[in-house]
């Protein structure tokens, strides 16, 4: 049915979860608690956190970065509406600088097969095949996931480097 919210199957999808303000540490594991409180949705992966140099021209301090896999009965686009209600809910403001810092960032990176290419959301995310601080987290909790068009994550890990990226140890 047209515009239905929940489909009846679950479907697994992996979010990407960073933030470089007010505490990064901190709003990465608020928001991984808060992922688990979406409707018709479960948390069931949750990668170590990362610490990464910050991606465009702002100075800006330093980003924690983790994903979160879950199994979820919503659409993709109503996914990203609730991410984006999320976002809200945890300080995000709904004007923000293209690159700059973040009190938190949610993107849906994959959501089972499907391909979209629309002005609210493309799937798989694009920016997935250059970026470490998305790759490396993803390898360690979806080493085998084969992103559509783009190919297993340990062979797209290979692709990049560490550079600029560190486990977080806390």
């Amino acid at each position: 049915m047209p515009g239905c919210l929940l489909m009846e199957l679950w479907h697994p999808a992996y979010i990407a979860v960073g933030s470089n303000l007010d505490d990064p540490r901190s709003q990465v594991l608020r928001a991984f608690s808060r992922l688990a409180a979406l409707p018709a949705t479960r948390v069931v992966l949750m990668s170590p956190l990362y610490v990464s140099r910050p991606l465009g021209p702002v100075a800006q301090p330093d980003f924690y970065n983790a994903v979160a896999g879950v199994l979820t009965q919503l659409e993709s686009r109503a996914l990203l509406a609730q991410l984006r209600s999320l976002e809200t809910a945890l300080g995000r403001p709904e004007k923000r600088e293209r690159w700059g810092p973040r009190v938190i960032d949610l993107d849906v990176l994959a959501y089972g097969r499907e391909r979209r290419n629309d002005p609210e959301l493309t799937l798989p995310h694009p920016g997935i095949v250059e970026r470490n601080f998305v790759l490396y987290p993803l390898a360690d909790i979806a080493p085998d996931l084969d992103i559509p068009g783009l190919g297993r994550v340990t062979e797209l890990k290979g692709r990049v480097t560490s550079e600029g990226l560190r486990r977080d140890e806390q």
